[in-house]
């Protein structure tokens, strides 16, 4: 059964759910037991092995789970007798029983059954006379390693979540990965690294801050494992969603990943991997969401900490949180001396130019740019994602820049590569072939300007093209006879006194002289003017789509008239032909 076709099976468990359930209360139940089964089928082969090491232990008084462990050939196991099929033996009996077969896997799945809140909803389908259609459902599904492979249960997964989502109205922010954009980022991750990743029994560490359902580190390990398959990706993550959190532990213990290394909660008020740093990093946070409810705890550790904590740069307004989660991944990097490290991120175009000289989106973009850490912007198409239509921009950073790139950022404009899918998922209407993703990924690597039929596609930039500074231009204040009014005290005191009304602002590129500026493009209109050094301030932005607009001039006005008149002439024909 094709994963298509095997998501739209299990979610027409959902028809059985009709009037006991609301439609955003589906994933409640569809969720939980997909996984239940995942489990059940995973575990069948060694489960008569796990059983007889069970009853050969259990007296000697020895922790029984290393050798429950060893037995059941996962990092899971479950001790009891049942499983999903024998339970239907029993009908009677059948909550109850199901209970106990859930408290029988081992510790950290039984963790991930209660974050789903499973015995509620066991309690709720018993008494709607829902509990045993379902299971019986779920029972018939076969989900056995042999029939459907890690990676395409993690497909499953994804779009099992992802209606889910869409039938709870979840906001345009908080929308889930396609895997072709994640395979995107994967590539332009590694391909610097492929020498390196492709050495015997090497190990890297991967983390992804937003981890939803773990998509993003699972199409990384597989990557990784096409490369080099003796290779091992150790894959790390925290998540706020409970059944997200839940479906990527599920998803990490089948691919045989310590799921001690994926935590739940919020990310930046409250790290659960404090002072793990990590080769590799990937994440697509919510962006346009506003981050007013962790606000103090956010403040706190940025007054406290200042650069020794996460948020030393700055902090960006309180309606787009985006760039918390940047300056987050920053702080997780490998120092450069440990070997460095390189991260992928999901934006939108709000922190590319958002906030002037001095505000803390433009002291993020200061920090970012003067050390050196952004490595290329991608612009993607719009309609890549599920549940919103914005452009997104992939941004490549890393502490270990390969000589040629120093000092340097490459943007590129990917926003044509795309083709239009045959069917609209929810926002999603667009979506990356393998050739598109190639081919950018060749762009990324080749790091060269590159132009098509007259469009830039590829432009390389030093980081201090980025930069300005904003200039106070003052112009005197004069009286009603238009004398100037000279300062009677202060620091001014006999200078002339600033007009506020007259007071204006220029912009002037790091890489040009003030003084030159000023005396080009300000005197020639105000020869009065002066600049007041003390409010100078330094800003930094990325006009992502200036740097590719290219200027159509206007056809000719001969043209234009000779079509008006053709139309014209046309028009007035036909008038003299309905009055004969």
């Amino acid at each position: 059964m094709s994963n298509p076709n095997l998501s739209a099976f299990i979610w027409s468990v959902a028809d059985l759910l009709r009037g006991d359930y609301k439609q955003s209360e589906y994933g409640k139940v569809i969720l939980p037991f997909t996984v239940l089964r995942r489990l059940d089928c995973v575990l069948a082969k060694t489960k008569k092995a796990v059983l007889a090491e069970k009853a050969k232990r259990e007296k000697s008084g020895l922790n029984l789970e290393p050798f429950l462990l060893k037995a059941s050939g996962q990092s899971f196991f479950n001790t009891s007798p049942l499983d999903l099929k024998s339970l239907m033996g029993d009908q009677q009996h059948l909550g109850e029983n199901l209970r106990a077969y859930v408290q029988g896997f081992s510790a950290p799945v039984r963790d991930t059954f209660e974050r789903f809140e499973l015995h509620t909803q066991i309690d709720r389908l018993q008494k709607a006379n829902l509990l045993y259609l379902v299971t019986e459902k779920f029972a018939g599904i076969d989900l056995h390693p042999e029939v459907v492979s890690n990676a395409e249960m993690g497909l499953v997964f994804e779009e099992l979540i992802r209606k889910f989502a869409e039938l709870s109205n979840e906001t345009a922010g908080e929308h889930f990965t396609p895997r072709e954009v994640i395979r995107l980022m994967v590539n332009l991750l590694f391909i610097e690294d492929d020498e390196a990743l492709a050495k015997p029994g090497v190990v890297r560490s991967l983390y992804d801050p937003t981890a939803g359902t773990g998509g993003m580190l699972s199409v990384a390990g597989e990557h990784l494992a096409q490369i080099n398959p003796g290779a091992r990706l150790v894959m790390y993550g925290q998540e706020l969603n409970p059944e997200s959190y839940a479906i990527c532990k599920a998803d990490m213990l089948i691919k045989g990943q310590d799921i001690a290394n994926i935590v739940f909660g919020n990310t930046l008020s409250a790290d659960g991997l404090t002072g793990k740093k990590f080769d590799y990093m990937l994440s697509n946070p919510p962006f346009g969401v506003e981050w007013k409810k962790i606000e103090k705890e956010i403040r706190r550790e940025a007054e406290e900490k200042g650069y020794d904590g996460r948020f030393g740069p700055g902090l960006p307004r309180v309606s787009d949180g985006s760039l918390l989660f940047l300056l987050h991944l920053v702080s997780k990097m490998q120092p450069a001396s440990a070997g460095g490290s390189r991260f992928g991120i999901v934006l939108n175009g709000s922190p590319l130019f958002t906030g002037g000289a001095g505000s803390g989106e433009s002291e993020i973009r200061r920090y970012m740019l003067e050390n050196d850490l952004v490595e290329a912007i991608i612009g993607l198409p719009t309609d890549m994602f599920y549940n919103t239509g914005i452009s997104t921009y992939v941004w490549i950073v890393s502490n270990k820049k390969p000589a040629s790139r120093k000092g340097k950022v490459q943007l590129i404009d990917a926003s044509g590569y795309f083709q239009k899918m045959r069917k609209s998922l929810g926002s999603k209407r667009k979506e990356l072939s393998e050739e598109h993703i190639e081919e950018i990924t060749r762009i990324f690597g080749d790091f060269k300007k590159l132009t098509k039929k007259g469009v830039p596609i590829s432009r390389i930039f030093k980081n201090e093209d980025f930069g300005y500074r904003t200039i106070t231009v003052e112009r005197p204040l004069r009286d009603k006879k238009g004398k100037v009014v000279l300062a009677e005290k202060g620091k001014l005191k006999g200078r002339p006194q600033p007009d506020a009304d007259l007071r204006d602002t220029e912009n002037v590129p790091l890489t040009e002289d003030v003084q030159a500026y000023f005396e080009r493009e300000v005197l020639p209109h105000a020869p009065d003017a002066w600049i007041d050094h003390e409010k100078t301030k330094v800003g930094y932005e990325i006009p992502f789509n200036r740097h590719f607009y290219v200027f159509k001039p206007p056809r000719p006005l001969a043209e234009i008239d000779a079509e008006l008149k053709v139309v014209t002439d046309r028009t007035l024909g036909m008038i003299k032909g309905l009055s004969k």
